[in-house]
């Protein structure tokens, strides 16, 4: 058995469980293995192939090439037949996979290998090429000795390769059914809601006429009451739902409840402190980020580690690191910068519009009717640099902002002036790993224009910022930032492989015409200068509809150009009308939120929740408040603040996505050092850490395992091996940071 060492291959194996409830196993059930040769010690013995299918064994994995242009999944195929299956018994069905190029499907089934072909169980998995173990359990519904376990690979329009090994199909195991505790039905936020703001509540309840509510104090009394309002059944939840608006009552105070339906809400507050904190502790998040450095246990009681990658063994380090093989023949220095997510990597364009959203967030404060520049300033943040008479948040976003620049290309070598895409292990890492004790190689990946382009916004950003306090490090930014510019202009269509993913990320993007408005904007605010002017004006995304169901994030990022241009004071011609496309942008937002029962800015197309789906919501409230900010239009403050309610606690799953607020939070982020879950010795995710939120494509084998036919909210799991509804990364927070901020502010 030929085991491949991955991301979550360990914790897969071991503890991936049942898709859903089912009937147990029977009594007296042992756990028997179906499948002959699954670990192809014996070369392909026992297994067929279709006629368009080539394969042999390779390193100890049965690799099959299938060819593109078939119509269907099961015109290209591998498979074992005669397989006994007896009615009523339980079955795991489990494999290890990767496909190559990436993102492309397998069918994998467990069927009837004779006339009528009848299909058991399917599951289609997304494979990547540095590959994962899936495991699922289901029931047969026949006796059989005439069982198939098959691959099906056709029905795509390119040839690909299909690589598997361990596959197996153990009967007599039994399920372990997965239902989310959702707690009482009444779901409120679980954290606070302003006193001069709104509130709102969802009811999941089976009525369909109005019922009463209650809202009690601490003390259990009761300080006010009125009427749900039906709303039917939420397509995003699949729940039939009332809606409670508690907004006249203004009394600040502590341990809140709201009663409906026979069911007591999760306490909550009614005041601004929690915002306050929040504001600070989404921000002090990225100190335990940072790559580099030493994390100080007196500054982060708990979280104290080593530095991470600065060459001291077992690290091979980040202050010397290579191209991949055939990329360039140099060495950089990229030690520093903000680990990406709950990986060792660290990438330029997710770098990029993280470092953009913290500026922005200080950067609204002294422009914005309720910015207040204090509250992120010298000492708030108690970080390493505090005391040194500069906003801490613009210091730590330093921190990152000079690893950005260390990932330009040198002059005198090829590509001078681009920007490396991403750098990180040669291969994935298993869990948990703290970043100093990780063994693996390091390699620069090459430089793509999306990269150079984050660059130059952000360095140009950063120029206007930082020049109040360090006219040379602003000075250097600036002059990144062109030559960044430049070298794009060069090199307009360099794009990253969809396929570069193992030991990280491949963080694609294959439409750069926004970043290019995004870098000509941010380098016009800075600079004013006519050529950076022009392009902006003449650039077909200044005036085009930019404010879909996903206003922005890192591969969308006209919007970020677009508020900028509409905040930061400028002689831009037609500025007015900037001003007013951000307007109408938050009127969609608004209305999509006054919609929805779960009162969110977000409702994407088929309920189909994208990755990092949190994150989004807070990013169209971002949308919502700059138009707040805009005009001072009253809705638009409370749609923003509002937005809030959901990340909170407000949603279906009755559970806040920030860890450490409201008395059920998500805390077991996908991390390979906050990794508690699986270590004790190591600590939680920290307080003020945004979960991604549910994600309907549930990439990941443990979340596939628990939600196959999960409904858009409840395609989430609280577990450290759901890497694809439960990671935390540097732009989501930055995000939760910029609204936390905000909702601050109007208190």
């Amino acid at each position: 058995m030929k085991r491949r060492r991955t991301a979550l291959v360990s914790l897969t194996a071991l503890l991936a469980a049942a898709v859903t409830a089912l009937p147990a196993a029977p009594a007296g059930a042992e756990e028997t293995e179906q499948v002959r040769n699954g670990t192809f010690d014996n070369g392909t013995d026992s297994w067929w192939t279709s006629s368009n299918v080539t394969a042999a064994v390779t390193d100890g994995r049965l690799c099959a090439d299938a060819p593109g242009g078939t119509a269907n999944r099961w015109d290209a195929a591998l498979g074992q037949n005669d397989i006994t299956l007896v009615a009523g018994e339980s079955y795991k069905f489990s494999f290890t996979a990767t496909g190559t190029p990436a993102d492309h499907v397998v069918r994998a089934i467990v069927g009837l290998s004779v006339s009528p072909y009848d299909t058991y169980y399917e599951i289609s998995p997304q494979l990547s090429v540095s590959g994962n173990t899936y495991s699922y359990t289901f029931t047969s519904p026949v006796d059989t000795n005439q069982g198939q376990v098959g691959f099906q690979l056709g029905g795509t329009p390119d040839a690909w390769r299909f690589c598997v090994d361990d596959v197996s199909l153990l009967g007599g195991v039994a399920p372990e059914p997965y239902v989310p505790d959702t707690g009482p039905r009444v779901r409120v936020n679980q954290v606070a809601y302003l006193p001069s703001g709104p509130k709102n509540a969802t009811l999941v309840t089976d009525a369909t006429s109005r019922l009463r509510w209650q809202l009690k104090n601490e003390r259990g009394r009761v300080v006010a009451h009125g009427w749900s309002r039906p709303r039917g059944v939420d397509a995003s939840s699949g729940q039939n739902v009332h809606s409670i608006d508690f907004g006249r009552y203004k009394k600040r105070g502590e341990g809140y409840t709201l009663v409906a339906d026979g069911e007591t809400s999760r306490p909550f507050d009614i005041g601004t402190a929690a915002y306050e904190r929040l504001r600070l502790d989404s921000a002090k998040y990225y100190y335990t980020q940072r790559s580099g450095i030493a994390i100080s246990d007196e500054l982060r009681p708990g979280y104290g580690r080593p530095a991470g990658h600065v060459g001291t063994a077992p690290n091979q380090g980040d202050t010397e690191v290579p191209c991949q093989p055939g990329v360039c023949d140099y060495t950089l220095d990229v030690s520093g910068g903000w680990y990406d997510a709950g990986d060792h990597g660290k990438y330029v364009v997710n770098g990029g519009i993280s470092t953009w959203e913290l500026l922005s967030t200080y950067e609204r404060s002294l422009h914005a009717r309720t910015g207040e520049p204090r509250r992120l300033g010298d000492g708030s943040l108690d970080i390493p640099e505090s005391g040194n008479k500069v906003p801490d948040i613009l210091d730590e976003a330093r921190w990152e902002l000079e690893f950005l620049l260390k990932m330009q290309v040198p002059q005198g070598q090829p590509l001078a002036g681009m920007a490396h895409h991403k750098i990180h292990d040669e291969q994935w890492t298993g869990l948990p790993l703290l970043p100093s004790d990780d063994p693996q190689k390091r390699e620069l990946h090459p430089p793509t224009t999306a990269a150079t382009l984050n660059l130059a916004a952000t360095a140009a950003q950063a120029a206007r910022l930082y020049r109040p306090y360090d006219r040379e490090f602003a000075a250097k930014a600036l002059d990144a930032a062109r030559t960044a510019w430049k070298a794009a202009l060069a090199h307009p269509d360099l794009l990253a492989d969809e396929n570069d993913g193992i030991g990280g990320g491949a963080y694609p993007d294959a439409k750069v015409a926004d970043d290019f408005y995004w870098a000509a904007a941010e380098l016009y605010l800075t600079t004013g200068e006519r050529d950076f002017k022009d392009y902006v004006l003449k650039s077909p995304v200044h005036t085009a509809d930019i404010f879909g169901p996903i206003s922005f994030d890192w591969a969308s990022t006209a919007v970020p150009a677009r508020l900028d241009l509409a905040t930061v004071p400028s002689r831009l011609p037609g500025r007015d009308k900037v001003r007013r496309s951000v307007v109408e942008g938050a009127d969609g937002y608004l209305a999509t939120l006054k919609a929805h029962p779960y009162g969110m800015p977000y409702a994407p197309a088929g309920n189909v929740y994208d990755w990092g789906s949190s994150h989004q919501i807070l990013n169209n409230a971002v949308v919502i408040a700059t138009a707040y900010d805009i005009t001072g239009g009253p809705g638009y403050r409370d749609g923003a603040v509002q937005s809030m309610d959901y990340i909170l606690g407000r949603n279906a799953l009755n559970m806040s996505y920030v860890t450490g607020y409201g008395e059920v939070n998500a805390h077991n982020q996908h991390s390979r050092w906050y990794a508690h879950q699986l270590d004790p010795a190591l600590p939680a995710p920290p307080d003020g850490t945004l979960s991604g939120g549910p994600n309907s494509s549930i990439q990941d084998p443990y979340a596939q395992s628990k939600l196959q036919g999960c409904v858009g909210q409840f395609c989430f799991i609280d577990d450290i091996q759901s890497w694809s509804t439960n990671e935390h990364t540097i732009n989501w927070n930055a995000a939760l940071a910029r609204m936390a901020s905000f909702v601050a502010d109007q208190g």
